[in-house]
Formats: structure tokens, sequence, C-alpha cells
């Protein structure tokens, strides 16, 4: 199997407000581009989810994934090995408890590499992903964030 190459964007319009993520997905000649949007969310929230995302529409395991990013949360969480922390200390006091439990079941199914991409300095393919964040975020079909929505109520945000 050839490497996957990954760009993911994540955006708010408001944060905490409407959001979006937009990947761009390329292996050889093969290209698939996934967005959607949420009602209520925050920007880091669609950042990872949009890593989740990705590394979810693999359908082989073992897939070696390179994954370019914008966000210093995402990639400095994973690459400097907080998360794992986090999880060993039962994600106390910690926000996005549902959306890294759900990294933590994905990742180990694949060899990822992370690197952190500066946004907005014209990288074509981090370009493309903050325009279909920002459409995403945009469009009148808006999902509910249920992980983002319990947390407000349970005081995490």
């Amino acid at each position: 199997m050839s490497k996957i190459t990954v760009y993911t964007d994540g955006a708010a319009k408001g944060n905490p407000g409407r959001g979006g993520y937009g990947v761009v997905m390329m292996s050889g000649s093969h290209k698939k581009e996934l967005s959607e949007g949420f009602r209520n969310t925050t920007n880091n929230r669609m950042e990872l989810m949009s890593v989740i995302v990705a590394l979810e529409t693999i359908k082989k395991e073992n897939a070696q994934v390179e994954i370019f990013s914008d966000s210093k949360y995402v990639v400095d969480s994973v690459e400097k090995g907080w998360v794992f922390s986090w999880q060993k200390k039962g994600f106390k006091g910690k926000k996005n408890i549902d959306l890294w439990q759900r990294f933590l079941k994905i990742y180990p199914k694949h060899q990822v590499k992370f690197n952190w991409v500066k946004g907005h300095a014209g990288n074509h393919y981090n370009e493309r992903c903050d325009e279909l964040a920002v459409e995403a975020a945009e469009s009148p079909n808006l999902l509910v964030d249920d992980g983002y929505e319990r947390q407000l109520k349970e005081g995490l945000f």
C-alpha cells in the first residue's frame, strides 16, 4: 500500500460558534476531499475532528499516513506525547475528551506521522482544507456536536 498524505483543517465562526472541518487525502493518483459543519463547536474540536475523520476513512489497517495540520494543539498533543499522558491520568481536567478517546481508538491502527504547517501561508492543500472547513461551517445543514454540547452542560467549556 502506498503512503497516504493527509491535509486537515478546522474552522469556527466565533469560538465557540458554527464550525467545520476540511480534509484532503491523497494516495498515488487518488484524491478525496471531506468536510462537515456543526452548529456549535470550537476551532480545536474541528481541528481534531478533521484528523479523526481522515484516519477513520482509511479502510486498510497499518497504512503509512503523513498528516499535515496547522493546529499546534493537535500536532503537539500527539508528537510531544501529551495525549498519552492525559489518557493515563483519565483526562482529568482536559477538554475534548470524547474526541481524544475517539482519536486514540483509530491512531494505533496506522503508522501516523504529524507535520505542522503554517496556516494561511500559501500551502495549496492547507488552503483547500481551510476553504472546505469554512464552507462547511457556513452551510445551512449543520450537525450537532454532541460531545461539545454535553461538555458545555458539564461546565468544561
